[in-house]
């Protein structure tokens, strides 16, 4: 991901590579005009609601369902966008 932000809220999350079902266009989309810490929190859980895996296909590993998985790396991906544009 690419983020702008302006004035301490996103402005615009631009998905450089995405997961196959859509759901990181839906989440990115969905986080113009949230706060910095905030944006953090929803981009995990907009994916989580947009994303099409099987929340039933428990992993035995990790304990986690692929949504999860889903939720984690987008929430990985916002802080590293973040801090690449020096809002972290």
């Amino acid at each position: 991901m690419e983020v702008r932000v302006q004035d301490s809220r996103i402005a615009e999350v631009k998905v450089l590579r995405g997961a196959p079902c859509g759901a990181s266009w839906e989440a990115a989309r969905r986080m113009k005009g949230l706060g910095i810490a905030e944006s953090i929190v929803r981009i995990g859980l907009d994916t989580q609601f947009y994303c099409t895996a099987d929340p039933a296909g428990w992993d035995p590993m990790y304990g986690h369902s692929p949504v999860h998985f889903a939720a984690d790396v987008h929430i990985a991906a916002m802080k590293k966008a973040l801090k690449k544009c020096g809002a972290l």
